[in-house]
């Protein structure tokens, strides 16, 4: 249903209902236009404040919906349900078209039919007969339009099962979005009852909870909040986060990060209604009208500021590679997550290089790609020149006129022939088998529990060489329990009994964490019968009410006595307090605060201490040290973390500023110490030591007291007593990486790094400043692959900037989801493992096909073109290059990226960015099977009619039927294509090719397959094919010469690589095509569109041509006088403006650190001064990864002589 159809439907339905509710579609949608005091003011006066608005709409601001199913239906048939509508997909028949723009195909299109047409031309009378090779049958005569019709037809094979995978894959996709929205839940008020809802059944007058780290799924307007501040940058583009309050601004937006507080709101707009919605609408479900539509959608949009639009262009980007073809479409989910994930491509321009496998394999294919062109036009070259000086000048023929046809229809032919060459050289089954390959990994990964929302993350997993893991429920259970406490000067290593603690210090204490905690935090009575009570919200708080009800209390009841509305003051918890405090009104109409946070956080801020009786007594600093020393170290040294519980009175003083935290949260009175546990998973140890077993190193990175954090790290085994390693917490980091100006220096991080595992009571920037600096090294020869765990909203800049992030399924917040690449559905560290071992098996699977793929196309190219020289008709026709070319394209990419991985894939080390796709191994196995291909074949080409006694076929006049030489020759060559394929499955010199054949039943039925339909087309091809069926004694020397291959391959296995230096540089990726994507990006807007038309294996080498020159441009332009030499300064600045508006405003309590975004519009600010020149292309640090730093390394023997020049400043600022 499009989305006028939509409207339409809701006009009608207005006037029917508007008599049910109190106000209808337009006029909320209009509402929802208004911001601020504007909306406030409006509310108050059309509705009567927003308990007026929810009256209207027939719901309770505290009960919230009967859920009455006909109410529900009613609700979603007036304001329309929380679905926006997918774009259609592609049909097949589109996909048929867009394969038929492969433009090797399209020539051979062409030239099949201009063969066609020749053929049905007879010339009169016999002039032409010396060319025409004397056919003396005429019904042979005839049968000259068979070849080409063959050829269209298989061009018709090769397009048929092209669609047909991308429908597949296509269909895949869907399947992964759905599950992807399905995961989206939020939490609802219905029937005085919260419940999680599928974000899809949200009706209008929902009372919806919000709170830290949600991504809204519909408008709403807020109607009691405690301190919620948004981030609205996806929908204004404004990255400062906006705070909202009743009173203030009420209007939440759907598609707007949560990043602060918590609150409810009443929905009042959903689906293609709500302002994610209406931008969609402008935007228009496909791509082709985006285009056109993007500039109403900028007149008509508020603040949807150019610079987004800029970067909307950009958003193609990652859609280019055949596998990035099959990137995520935007989430068409019903939360109108898809600006997000737009916002997610826009950024994601800017933070990944190519994939290493996709770089490898570019570089690859146009190298192959370029020798197959050169080939075929020697071949086409060749066979005509000889042609003519055979006939012209040898045996002095004259041009007739009415011969003209004929001669056209020998150069067709050997045009023919150079595209045939030219079509089984591109190896255009490269990005069929990438694609094959992922799609088959992120299906079975989804058994593993890694849900991949883009694919290349898949791929970069295989290369990972360090992981950053958050500790908490990653590596732990995520069930806080508190086992240890310290209270009236006692510390009790368990839980005490209840009488013993004295009663009004148990007063305190109970009411502090009953009232003090987010009222969505539960523990309910356990699923199944003597299971473990079920924690509900965060599990620090659920910790703490454990040890309430522990102390045989109830924190219920209190909850109810003092109900949220009540609570007069919240300072939610955020990375920068690191407490959480809350403000109650007593009834004598004084104030108290109930504080928790980190224990050395909240003691620094307490001046007093409930004693032995509970009553407070002095707390100075030197018993604060004696407390840490007592009480805290050991419980940290247990691998507890430590809370303290304090309060603070406040006498009635009408003009107290309680936004003035540091005053309000001073001067309180410590109640209680509680050490909690949470229990490492016990599967973790032995995946850590996987991962190191496989050339891993594992970090953790925790909010934790670094005590801890060793005792956690020492019992997952991430570090091993007696090894040389750094733990050090945040501040430690900071003072070790930052220069004397505050800012990080990359060579002092360079130090810091390598031996560091645990980062302890680190800030969101700490972990984003690692991961970058991690990236950013060039101490090692390789550059490090880092991969990163989060699940809070503050892990959001690191799991962007990381190779690959990991948010968590169950803990995580939508804001992390959003930002990652892959979400681990049970949280668990050991699903990463999985994930390194089906990344790796990718990269295997590719070097399978590779050394299979390779093998074909030097033979294939090698025989046509010597056979075309020799004896002016490829051995191999054109028909038959053809479903050579689709066994060892399509189907052998199909076989063997299908393979599944095996643990000896955890026993190796990573292949790293620079070792080349190639190894050696496969070199000397592609060399060696060719060397066999090639003797076996030139004998049969040369010598054959002898040894089987038969007709020679060489030299045959143009339509001769085919004869039983040549169909030996193609028979053997298929059949030793099909027994290489089994050598093929093995990579790394392995003897034993037949491991595990039959756990791959693909593989199994293709190879089977192959030869059943090789037999049919031996026997019954006839012309068309060219083939003359074979006698079982032909057939079995055909087998038999296709078996010389296995026993070939043990000969080859034989050999050791250290004799063969020269195979080393074969598809290794040179430093200079390691440049980030942004050189790129200054001629992407040109690329895109058009690349967008032309189909995969062209993509490839037209990408790699196109990079190639980039690269080259941009080198020879530092090379030369340094700048001169880069065209178009203005189009990068679009990035630079997106750039320093990153989606996530990193703020820190500490003011001399300056923000990540201030830091790179310094740098670039001040690189602007120094440098008059056009500043280089990467105007930013963030987008300054790897590559840019080599450009510089080989500018600096140019300018390092004088200290003066415009480089060095730019060194000195980078």
């Amino acid at each position: 249903m499009s989305n006028s159809d939509f409207y339409a439907k809701n006009q009608r339905n207005e006037d029917n209902h508007a008599a049910g509710f109190g106000c209808s579609l337009m006029e909320l949608r209009s509402l929802m236009e208004l911001r601020g005091t504007e909306a406030v003011v409006k509310i108050q006066e059309d509705y009567g404040g927003v308990e007026g608005l929810c009256a209207r709409l027939k719901t309770s601001p505290t009960e919230g919906l009967a859920g009455s199913q006909t109410d529900l239906d009613k609700r979603k048939e007036v304001f329309g349900k929380n679905l926006i509508p997918p774009k259609k997909p592609k049909t097949f028949l589109q996909l048929v078209w867009e394969a038929l723009q492969d433009v090797t195909l399209i020539i051979l299109e062409i030239a099949a039919l201009i063969s066609l047409g020749l053929s049905f031309y007879h010339p009169p009378g016999e002039t032409c007969g010396a060319i025409t090779g004397g056919v003396e049958d005429e019904g042979e005569a005839d049968a000259g339009w068979i070849e080409g019709a063959a050829i269209l037809l298989s061009v018709v094979c090769v397009v048929l099962v092209t669609a047909f995978n991308d429908w597949s894959k296509e269909k895949q996709f869907r399947g992964l979005q759905s599950r992807i929205e399905q995961e989206q839940k939020f939490q609802v008020v219905r029937g005085s009852q919260v419940i999680q809802l599928p974000v899809a059944d949200l009706v209008v007058g929902d009372i919806a909870q919000v709170k830290y780290g949600d991504l809204l799924p519909a408008d709403g307007v807020l109607i009691q909040g405690n301190d919620v501040k948004i981030d609205e940058s996806s929908l204004t583009g404004e990255s400062d986060h906006v705070k909202k309050a009743a009173d203030r601004d009420p209007m939440l937006l759907s598609g707007t990060h949560v990043m602060e507080g918590s609150g409810r709101m009443v929905v009042t707009a959903v689906g293609v209604n709500s302002q994610t919605g209406i931008i969609f609408t402008l935007l228009g479900a496909g791509v082709e009208e985006e285009e056109k539509k993007e500039k109403k959608g900028e007149k008509k949009e508020r603040k949807r500021t150019n610079k987004h639009l800029a970067i909307e262009q950009n958003q193609h980007l990652k859609k280019q590679d055949g596998a990035a073809a099959m990137e995520m479409q935007p989430l068409k989910s019903a939360e109108g997550g898809e600006t997000d994930e737009k916002e997610r491509k826009k950024v994601s321009v800017s933070k990944k290089e190519k994939s290493v496998l996709q770089g490898k394999l570019t570089k690859l294919a146009v190298q192959i790609g370029k020798a197959g062109l050169i080939m075929s036009a020697i071949t086409v070259i060749i066979l005509v020149l000889y042609f003519a000086i055979d006939n012209f000048v040898m045996q002095k023929l004259p041009w007739m006129p009415e011969c003209t046809p004929i001669y056209i229809q020998y150069f067709v032919k050997f045009f023919i022939i150079g595209v045939t060459v030219l079509v089984v050289a591109v190896p255009e089954g490269l990005p069929l088998a990438v694609t094959i390959s992922l799609a088959y990994s992120v299906k079975k990964m989804m058994k593993d529990n890694n849900l991949v929302r883009h694919l290349d993350a898949c791929e970069t997993m295989g290369n990972a060489t360090a992981i950053c893991s958050d500790k908490t429920g990653t590596l732990t259970t995520n069930r806080m329990t508190a086992v240890q406490c310290y209270v009236g000067d006692v510390h009790y290593k368990e839980i005490p009994d209840p009488g013993s603690l004295p009663p009004k210090t148990l007063d305190l204490l109970i009411n502090s964490i009953s009232i003090n905690s987010a009222y969505t935090t539960k523990i309910l009575p356990p699923d199944k019968e003597g299971g473990l009570p079920k924690q509900v919200g965060n599990k620090t708080e659920c910790g703490l009410l454990g040890l309430v009800l522990d102390l045989k209390r109830d924190y219920q009841p209190i909850r109810n006595q003092i109900p949220e509305e009540k609570l007069y003051k919240v300072y939610t918890f955020n990375s920068v307090r690191k407490s959480m405090s809350t403000v109650i009104k007593l009834p004598d109409g004084n104030f108290r605060m109930y504080s928790k946070g980190a224990s050395e956080i909240v003691l620094k801020k307490c001046s007093h201490v409930l004693n032995e009786v509970g009553e407070p007594r002095l707390f100075r600093p030197r018993d604060k040290d004696e407390m840490v020393k007592k009480v805290i170290e050991p419980m940290a040294s247990d691998g507890l973390r430590t809370i303290c519980v304090a309060y603070r009175d406040f006498p009635n003083d009408p003009d107290r500023n309680w936004d003035d935290e540091n005053i309000i949260l001073s001067d309180l009175t410590a109640i209680c110490v509680v050490g909690i546990e949470d229990p490492v998973r016990p599967e973790v140890p032995d995946a850590i030591q996987k991962c190191q077993r496989a050339g891993i190193t594992v970090r953790m990175v925790t909010g934790d007291n670094i005590n801890t954090a060793r005792a956690i790290a020492i019992k997952c085994g991430i570090i091993h007593p007696g090894e040389d390693f750094l733990c050090i917490d945040g501040k430690e980091f900071n003072r070790r990486i930052r220069n004397e100006k505050g800012e990080v220096e990359q060579e002092r991080i360079d130090k810091v790094w390598p031996k560091l595992r645990v980062l302890a009571r680190s800030s969101p920037t700490d972990k984003h400043t690692l991961v970058k600096g991690i990236i950013d090294s060039n101490t090692a020869d390789q550059r490090q692959v880092v991969a990163v765990t989060g699940d809070g909203t503050n892990d959001g800049p690191a799991l962007k900037k990381a190779d690959v992030g990991f948010a968590m399924g169950i803990a995580g917040t939508d804001v992390a989801k959003e930002a990652s690449d892959i979400i681990l559905t049970d949280d668990n560290f050991s699903s990463i493992v999985k994930a390194v071992m089906w990344g790796r098996n990718v990269y295997d699977s590719i070097s399978k096909f590779l050394q299979f793929q390779l093998t074909v196309n030097v033979v294939a190219v090698i025989v046509a073109f010597t056979g075309a020289c020799i004896t002016q008709d490829s051995p191999l026709k054109a028909v038959q290059m053809l479903w050579v070319n689709l066994i060892m394209d399509t189907f052998a990419s199909l076989a063997l990226a299908t393979e599944p991985p095996t643990e000896s894939l955890l026993r190796r080390k990573p292949y790293g960015r620079n070792k080349p796709l190639i190894s050696s191994t496969m070199t000397k196995n592609i060399l060696g099977h060719g060397v066999y291909q090639l003797i076996i074949i030139f004998t049969l080409l040369f010598v054959g009619e002898q040894i089987f006694d038969i007709d020679s076929g060489r030299n045959a006049p143009l339509h001769a039927p085919p004869s039983e030489h040549y169909t030996i020759i193609f028979n053997t060559f298929v059949l030793m294509q099909l027994f290489n394929e089994i050598n093929a499955r093995k990579i790394h010199g392995e003897r034993n090719v037949f491991d595990g054949i039959f756990r791959n039943p693909i593989f199994c039925s293709i190879v089977f397959g192959t030869f059943g339909v090789q037999i049919v087309i031996v026997q019954f091809g006839g012309k068309p094919f060219s083939c003359q069926p074979l006698d079982l004694d032909k057939w079995m020397w055909c087998v038999f010469l296709g078996l010389g291959e296995l026993v070939w391959g043990q000969v080859i296995a034989s050999i050791p690589n250290s004799r063969l230096r020269f195979l080393r540089r074969a598809g290794q990726l040179s430093q200079k095509d390691e440049m980030p994507e942004e050189d790129v990006n200054e001629d992407n807007e040109e690329i895109d569109h058009a690349e967008r038309e032309l189909r995969r294996g062209q993509i490839l080498w037209f990408r790699g041509l196109n990079r190639i020159q980039t690269q080259i441009r941009v080198v020879n332009a530092f090379r030369s006088s340094l700048y001169e030499g880069l065209e178009k300064p203005d189009s990068r600045t679009s990035i630079h403006n997106f750039m320093t508006h990153p989606e996530f405003r990193i703020e820190d309590s500490t003011p001399n650190i300056p923000l990540i975004d201030d830091m790179d519009a310094d740098s670039a600010r001040r690189r602007r001064k120094h440098s008059s020149q056009p500043s280089s292309p990467n105007k930013n640090n963030n987008a300054i990864d790897s590559g840019i730093n080599l450009t510089i390394d080989t500018s600096r023997s140019a300018a390092s002589s004088s200290p003066a020049s415009p480089l060095h400043s730019l060194e000195t600022s980078l």
